[in-house]
């Protein structure tokens, strides 16, 4: 029997050599590969953090203190050791344990995270309440480097002191989030994990863990040993300035020391960052190599998928990306931002080309939106690539920024719709919904390649604000019916795909191939030919294409890969009660009023209707 499977919990570590931790940290590593190979998930990240979970499990107890970890895809390690180790075969399965920390999935996840830059918030959250109740426990934040350099971290940095309650904030600094990070913090973290008082400094802080038996004046001693170090303290410390102490760094794979620090911070009185130096993808040659690409996988990703060629048909992300590189060429205005997401969005084929215009801004959506607001404003013609879900962020800057200055700023909505696996943080469901209720917006929902890149082109043309959303996974080159030769419609215009009478099904970007299909079923049911509609345009709503619809159909259903409440299927409901087409009756199918769990796509999908047969069983019931 290995070392893991001797071991019930975390409560067992205390019981381990230096040997048997090692080995053990050996076996996590395995453990984990072999699963997120197999399930998909976050690989790289929580490779990168197993000593330092094991370290922090044995100087705190969970069954007390409170552990934050930051996004929580580094938190496998965690699960594995706090309960869930014969569930982690099922990590991010229809039923089984998430990818990330869950509030409801387990008594020792004490806050749910997808959104990075949080921890600090909660972790002061609930430090806070301990004090108010009058409890005894540690809050414990795990922040990533990249995730630091969010605002929302800034800000929860800039209440510790006013907030007169301790914190211990771990700062496990791999330099990268998703891709190696960038901007001044970097470099300031960067300067200070190399600089060699910093070094003296560590070195006296693990003494102090050596020769004291209790916590008696321990912070008047290390405030000692920093006031006769502080005029050689270079560079300035940021922390230390917020009037947060700051140790370190430390080496995040020697699991004594950090224990050690750990054991230290829980006797010292007042907040305290720790900084903890690891290296993402740790424990294997490939993992460690393209840590980027391990980053996040998909389910039955082979080890040495990172140095195969890709091939087959380009996802929409390739799309937009190559229509952005194309019209770069021929429009120097053109710029492209993201925030930290190169890889995800497929942007680095631009940022070779055209480094000039590429900005990646960090974890930074917000400034990000504002940034290209003011690139906008200048004449340029900026487009902000961005995962529907982490574009919430930025939803004032949206509204403020862009669209009351009316400023010509496109917005790449990936990931929009179901995103399988990573569930109910990083679905990108709402962005229909409340981007309907911004005035001067425009929202295009391409069903093909070829539209996307019309939708893109015509919008350099014109100076508005606009969004294109497009999903996750390939994208169809052409998508045509009837046998009909390929012709992009009119901008602002509906597109009919298939001719019928009495039955109408519109579906939009990624619904409209499900609308084919329900139609082949309703007209093999039936007997009716269907007509099936391409909405293309979300907001404005092609008002005359849908005049013609209600008054030459009977039975109007429409699908859409967003939330029911405020999308267009209910635009299109109040646009008939609207005109008065009584005599016409309309369901629509989406995503219902709660959040969908993790589970594969196309059983997220069947979770929420989205089937041919629930079509046309909707539509043998109105007829």
């Amino acid at each position: 029997m290995n070392i893991l499977d001797s071991l019930q919990d975390f409560h067992d570590l205390g019981k381990l050599n230096e040997e048997e931790l090692n080995a053990l940290c050996g076996e996590l590593r395995d453990k984990i590969l072999n699963v997120t190979l197999k399930n998909g998930g976050h690989l790289s990240a929580s490779l990168g953090v197993v000593e330092l979970t094991v370290a922090l499990l044995r100087a705190f107890n969970p069954d007390r203190d409170k552990l934050i970890f930051d996004v929580g895809h580094q938190s496998y390690a965690y699960k594995i050791l706090t309960k869930r180790k014969d569930s982690f075969a099922t990590l991010r399965q229809k039923g089984g344990i998430a990818g990330f920390s869950r509030l409801n999935e387990s008594p020792y996840d004490f806050f749910t995270t997808g959104h990075s830059s949080t921890s600090i918030s909660a972790a002061l959250g609930y430090a806070k309440a301990r004090d108010l109740c009058k409890q005894d426990y540690e809050s414990v934040a795990i922040i990533g480097d990249g995730a630091l350099l969010n605002g929302v971290a800034f800000e929860a940095l800039n209440s510790v002191d006013n907030l007169k309650t301790k914190v211990i904030i771990v700062l496990n600094d791999n330099k990268m989030s998703i891709n190696p990070r960038i901007g001044g913090m970097a470099k300031h973290l960067a300067e200070l994990a190399t600089n060699q008082t910093y070094v003296k400094l560590k070195n006296a802080i693990k003494s102090q863990c050596r020769s004291m038996e209790n916590g008696e004046c321990i912070r008047d001693r290390i405030s000692g040993i920093k006031s006769r170090l502080k005029s050689l303290l270079l560079p300035m410390n940021v922390f230390e300035d917020m009037n947060i102490s700051y140790w370190g760094p430390f080496d995040g794979h020697n699991v004594s020391e950090l224990e050690s620090v750990f054991n230290l911070a829980k006797i010292y009185d007042e907040s305290v960052l720790i900084h903890v130096v690891t290296k993402k993808g740790k424990g294997f040659e490939q993992t460690e190599k393209y840590a980027s690409f391990f980053h996040g996988i998909g389910p039955g990703t082979d080890i040495n998928d990172a140095e195969k060629p890709s091939c087959g048909t380009p996802g929409w992300s390739g799309v937009m990306a190559d229509t952005l590189c194309k019209m770069a060429e021929k429009d120097d205005k053109i710029v492209v931002c993201t925030a930290a997401m190169k890889d995800g969005t497929k942007l680095g084929k631009f940022s070779k080309l055209y480094p000039g215009r590429f900005f990646d801004v960090g974890i930074a959506e917000e400034h990000a939106l504002v940034y290209a607001a003011g690139l906008a404003a200048a004449g340029m013609k900026p487009v902000v690539c961005i995962y529907s879900t982490f574009l919430q962020r930025a939803a004032d800057q949206i509204v403020h920024d862009v669209a009351l200055q009316r400023l010509p700023v496109l917005l790449g909505i990936d990931r929009a719709g179901l995103v399988g696996e990573d569930g109910e943080t990083h679905h990108g469901l709402l962005d229909i919904s409340w981007l309907r209720a911004v005035p001067e917006m425009t929202i295009a929902v391409p069903r093909d390649a070829e539209d996307l890149k019309f939708f893109v082109s015509e919008w350099s043309k014109r100076k508005i604000p606009m969004a294109v959303r497009y999903p996750r996974g390939k994208a169809s080159i052409s998508t045509v019916s009837d046998g009909k030769t390929r012709e992009i419609a009119e901008w602002g215009r509906s597109e009919i795909l298939r001719n019928g009478r009495k039955v109408c099904l519109i579906g939009a970007g990624s619904t409209v191939d499900l609308m084919l299909k329900a139609a082949c079923e309703i007209e093999k049911r039936t007997s009716i030919s269907v007509t099936v509609v391409d909405l293309r345009f979300v907001k404005p709503l092609d008002e005359e294409g849908l005049d013609r619809i209600f008054l030459t159909h009977k039975v109007i259903i429409t699908a859409e890969e967003n939330g029911l409440v405020g999308g267009w299927g209910e635009a299109i409901a109040a646009y008939k009660e609207l005109k008065g087409y009584y005599d016409t009756k309309i369901a629509s199918v989406g995503v219902p009023d709660k959040f969908i769990s993790h589970a594969s796509r196309q059983e997220q999908w069947q979770m929420c209707g989205l089937t041919a047969e629930n079509i046309a069983d909707i539509a043998a019931k109105l007829l």
